[in-house]
């Protein structure tokens, strides 16, 4: 049972949650014209008063390009503006996940993106561990990631997630917690709502931009960090017998954070994971805001004014 929280940011203002509601006749309801964002919250855990969001302008900006995927003109200081306001309203006490999202409000039915309104909401649920934090199982799905010629993989548009929601349902029902999914190619894309990592020889491998996944905020923040603790990093296509012999494989993601994958189909994969235990160990320690050197990474809002 989702606990949402009291209020959204819906039409302009903050409103009751219960209240933000659209009409079943809503353009991207039917066509999927929507994009949306997710980032999380954390009470400061130095500051009672206030809530740390971890890059938030790198994901404000993913949304605002996302927008311009489908042609609307969406600003990074309303987005700012409207989550300041919607986080204030509701004085957090728990970490959170915040979804923002852009959509035709249209009450239309042709599918289009000219000459139709726009609009934006936000709202946010009460979110610990998406997956266990102790690792998951894989399989590898029979459906496909599309390819960027089809839809602009680059934003996250939500009509192109009823292929990872046929992909999660095909896993769970088939006994494991997630699914991995190969690309056109026939390579390693990415995971449901995820991106994916490898280690071979002390080196991190990850599948590159070119391989149809999601430029995610989270994958970007692992790279960087690799780098900095001076581990090798490197952006290539992954063949699927690659994730059986790897010495660490793992997942990353807004909601997942850094999650181990301790088996694939009927393949077990190591469990002891020293770099990955590096880079989650310095990543919480950033959200926390606990790691000076990577401040810029954190926003800090008082929700107490």
């Amino acid at each position: 049972m989702h606990k949402f929280l009291k209020y959204a940011w819906f039409q302009g203002n903050c409103i009751p949650f219960d209240q933000a509601n659209v009409s079943v006749a809503t353009h991207a309801l039917h066509y999927g014209t929507a994009a949306f964002g997710g980032m999380r919250a954390i009470p400061d855990p130095l500051n009672n008063g206030s809530v740390l969001l971890f890059r938030m302008d790198r994901h404000i900006k993913r949304l605002c390009q996302s927008a311009k995927l489908l042609l609307t003109d969406l600003t990074e200081e309303d987005v700012k503006l409207a989550l300041l306001k919607m986080l204030k309203a509701n004085k957090p006490k728990v970490p959170i996940y915040i979804r923002p999202f852009v959509y035709t409000s249209d009450l239309g039915i042709a599918p289009r993106l000219h000459n139709i309104e726009t609009d934006f909401f936000i709202y946010g649920i009460e979110l610990g561990d998406y997956l266990s934090p102790d690792g998951v199982t894989c399989r590898m799905s029979s459906w496909t990631r599309q390819q960027d010629c089809s839809l602009p993989l680059r934003g996250k548009i939500s009509g192109a997630y009823i292929t990872s929601s046929l992909a999660k349902t095909e896993a769970v029902q088939s006994g494991f917690d997630e699914a991995l999914l190969m690309n056109t190619q026939g390579k390693v894309s990415e995971a449901s709502g995820m991106n994916l990592f490898l280690v071979r020889d002390g080196a991190l491998i990850t599948p590159g931009v070119d391989q149809d996944i999601l430029e995610g905020i989270t994958r970007a923040s692992v790279i960087e960090l690799a780098e900095n603790l001076n581990i090798k990093v490197i952006e290539r296509s992954v063949d699927k017998t690659e994730l059986f012999i790897a010495d660490e494989v793992f997942l990353t993601g807004t909601a997942a954070k850094i999650t181990p994958i301790k088996r694939i189909e009927s393949t077990k994969l190591n469990t002891n994971n020293p770099i990955m235990e590096k880079l989650r160990t310095s990543l919480i320690n950033i959200t926390e805001g606990r790691d000076k050197n990577y401040d810029n990474w954190i926003t800090r809002v008082n929700i107490e004014d």
